[in-house]
């Protein structure tokens, strides 16, 4: 290993030690994944970050090289958050900073401004090691809300399961971007088969102040969003906020381009490690087969059982998003609340804390 590696490879492992995790690989696509996040001077500074926020003077406290100033430390954790490498929170007018996962983070952050070079060594990462460390951390990084079509007066649905209230109730601002995901599937020549739109993921607060700031992003009215999630669910994108009460990003989802939903799939039980309050139930009597909701479930998770002739949910497969719910012609469908209900941690510092605990 040459010398100017150690400081990736002394990143790589602090970073496997923080939310999701940062796992070594063979071919060391990971390294060069960070050398394009950071420059060796970031790198030797990010080992002072965690995934609690931190201020800067709080940092150059811990930092042990006397060459570097607090006015340095300052400007160096600015541009990380410029090339979307950390994230950063006000707390009472003075800026926070904090390491981010890779997924969902970093390429959400980064993507605006990342390199065809960055989008490869991605891909080859999330086949090569990191897709397994994504999916087995003790509570899931995202969870799924249902569209409002299908939850029901009696379901008394938490306010962080209600999408129009979380725009309705935001402190703002309100941001729309495009999907990083559908953008990289179109660019390998393999558009997305559920919607033509693209801006269909929002933030909110700090995550769309970060956007604001570096330009990424215009603000938009709570008008504006909450006509875009309108869409979303009329599309029957699947509705993925962050697994924490305070939301910060809400992901509009397909089943052929979303990294998530597509690593999810891949897995036999995937309802199981996955956080969600609902599952899908059919009424077989009103079911006339018609398949309305084979097409709209992103997690082929129903079929229609022949010859009886009515839609079966395969409920290891069901995240209870209520796209089947909403397209059912004949109000065949319901949502059913899962009697166990899974309630978010209160931020993000709670989550990422039990993210950096590993599965056995």
């Amino acid at each position: 290993m040459e010398n100017a590696d150690k400081v990736y490879v002394d990143l790589r492992e602090h970073l496997d030690k923080q939310a999701v995790g940062f796992p070594a690989t063979k071919s060391g696509v990971e390294l060069r994944i960070l050398k394009e996040l950071f420059t060796p001077e970031q790198a030797s500074l990010a080992l002072y970050l965690n995934y609690q926020p931190q201020s800067a003077q709080d940092i150059f406290n811990r930092v042990k090289d006397k060459d570097l100033t607090l006015k340095k430390v300052k400007g160096m954790l600015e541009e990380m958050e410029k090339t979307g490498a950390i994230l950063s929170t006000e707390k009472n007018g003075i800026e926070h900073y904090f390491t981010i996962p890779l997924l969902v983070g970093i390429a959400e952050m980064h993507g605006h401004k990342a390199t065809p070079k960055f989008w490869a060594d991605f891909t080859e990462y999330m086949a090569g090691g990191f897709a397994k460390s994504f999916i087995s951390t003790k509570v899931s990084q995202m969870r799924t809300i249902p569209v409002e079509k299908s939850i029901l007066v009696e379901h008394h649905v938490a306010t962080y399961d209600q999408i129009r209230d979380v725009i309705n109730n935001t402190d703002g601002p309100i941001i729309v971007s495009s999907c990083m995901c559908r953008e990289g599937a179109k660019e390998r020549g393999q558009p997305c088969k559920v919607t033509t739109r693209r801006e269909t993921c929002m933030c909110f607060g700090d995550w769309a102040r970060h956007f604001i700031k570096l330009g990424l992003a215009k603000g938009i009215t709570r008008e504006q969003a909450l006509e875009i999630i309108r869409q979303n669910e009329e599309d029957g994108l699947v509705l993925q906020p962050n697994n924490y009460q305070k939301i910060d990003f809400v992901c509009s989802c397909c089943g052929c381009c979303c990294g998530i939903l597509t690593m999810r799939k891949m897995l036999p039980k995937p309802a199981e490690n996955w956080a969600h309050n609902f599952y899908a139930s059919v009424d077989t009597e009103s079911c006339t087969a018609c398949e309305a909701c084979v097409e709209k479930c992103q997690m082929d998770a129903i079929r229609v059982e022949e010859p009886a002739g009515y839609a079966v949910i395969n409920l290891d497969r069901c995240i209870g998003c209520g796209n089947c719910v909403a397209s059912c012609p004949s109000e065949a469908l319901k949502l059913v609340k899962i009697e166990r209900e899974a309630v978010p941690p209160e931020d993000s510092t709670d989550l990422f804390k039990i993210l950096a605990e590993k599965k056995p």
